[in-house]
């Protein structure tokens, strides 16, 4: 927003109009990492800070990060009417982070800084990334605004859990750039597509990963998930509006932003967070791969290969059915998704397990060598208990989420 004239015409094939919206709070300073990400990706960033914004991060990093002018009043440039023109234009307003105080002016409507007045003119899909103490993250006052800001379809991703500024930890945390920067690829795209927040106001449960049943201190019986294509669901319903609850086990993977997520390790407690989250959710997804079987007896301390003899067998019981389980016990109206990877007979096997397991929707994949398990594409079938198929051909395991919750959402109307 130069104070000479208006800005040029977009160029032919420019990305994405992205403007990233700066509040006054500590974490700014990862924000140029999240612009970072955004240029380099292609697209076109205008960062409008507020005037306390720049005494964190200055005028000058935005402006060099973004190649773009930087300015926090409607003053500058007025022959352009930035204050009006800015979201108008936008694909995307990304704000963060989003102190209380500006979720505050957000939720009430006040237009007293150009970001303020972006806000109130874009028609375009708002994301807000909030970033404060627990304290005032929890405050009443707060959790208010930022329903009124959801109810209006504005996406409020949920602060990560972790060390705050000084000696304070817990949640008000800004996720990570590389997660925010996900969560804005996805709505983005989505925006292109004329498609809606139809998961707004749900709350959704994934399970992701795979449980490890201890044999020994140092050993356990556990599977191949990477939880990659889980952490792909629960990333794509946060873009998509849901409140998520990411049940995780065993995985080796920064958190998705936006989600809330509740580590496991055994398919007991998978069992438990999981029952616990599905009280009020609307769907649950179970993508984790539990174990059938766990040992029946622990030793307390390893094992010994005894020199010239063969190791003792190992007697296993059945874990608990989780799926089943959910099936059996859902709330009314709640969907029930599981997943069902199988390597032979792959159908027939889905359609059996669907009918097993009492649940809505099974996605149903073939497992093996360099297939699914730690890759970033997937492939599968979608089947309904009303006797639906759907194929996904094999693509990004984001592209399968997104067919998965398109089928929720359906059910969830």
């Amino acid at each position: 927003m130069t104070s000479g004239g208006s800005e040029p015409a977009r160029p032919s094939g420019a990305g994405p109009r992205v403007v990233l919206g700066v509040s006054a709070g500590i974490a700014a300073y990862k924000v140029c990492e999240l612009l970072r990400r955004l240029t380099e990706s292609g697209h076109d960033v205008r960062v409008v800070p507020t005037a306390d914004a720049l005494r964190f991060v200055g005028e000058p990093t935005w402006a060099a990060l973004s190649g773009h002018p930087v300015s926090t009043q409607v003053w500058d440039g007025v022959a352009g009417v930035p204050h009006v023109r800015l979201g108008q234009e936008a694909d995307l307003v990304l704000v963060a982070p989003a102190t209380a105080d500006l979720l505050a002016r957000a939720a009430h409507g006040l237009a007293d800084d150009l970001l303020t007045n972006t806000l109130l003119t874009a028609r375009c899909p708002v994301v807000f990334a909030p970033a404060m103490h627990t304290e005032m993250w929890e405050h009443p006052a707060t959790r208010a605004n930022v329903e009124t800001l959801r109810s209006r379809g504005a996406i409020v991703v949920e602060p990560a859990s972790g060390r705050l500024t000084g000696k304070d930890t817990g949640p008000g945390r800004l996720p990570d750039p590389a997660e925010l920067f996900e969560v804005a690829r996805r709505v983005l795209d989505r925006g292109a597509r004329g498609a809606e927040l139809d998961l707004a106001g749900r709350h959704v449960v994934v399970s992701a990963g795979g449980t490890r049943e201890p044999l020994d201190p140092v050993r356990y019986l556990g599977n191949r998930s990477s939880g990659l294509q889980g952490y792909a669901l629960a990333r794509t319903a946060v873009a998509r509006g849901a409140t998520v609850t990411l049940v995780a086990g065993n995985v080796s993977l920064p958190d998705p932003a936006g989600a809330h997520v509740v580590p496991v390790g055994t398919a007991e407690e998978m069992r438990e967070a999981v029952l616990a989250a599905a009280g009020d959710a609307d769907a649950v997804v179970m993508a984790a791969a539990v174990a059938d079987f766990r040992p029946a007896d622990y030793r307390d301390s390893k094992i010994k290969k005894a020199s010239g003899a063969e190791p003792e067998p190992i007697r296993l019981v059945k874990n608990p059915d989780i799926l089943a389980e959910l099936g059996r016990e859902r709330r009314p109206g709640q969907v029930v998704v599981g997943f069902a990877a199988e390597t032979d007979d792959v159908l027939a096997n889905g359609r059996d397990k669907l009918a097993r397991k009492g649940s809505d929707l099974l996605v149903v994949n073939q497992v093996g060598a360099d297939l699914v398990f730690g890759r970033p594409d997937n492939a599968a079938v979608i089947l309904g208990a009303d006797g639906t198929s759907t194929e996904v051909p094999r693509g990004a395991k984001e592209a399968l989420a997104d067919v998965v919750w398109d089928l929720v959402a359906e059910r969830c109307r």
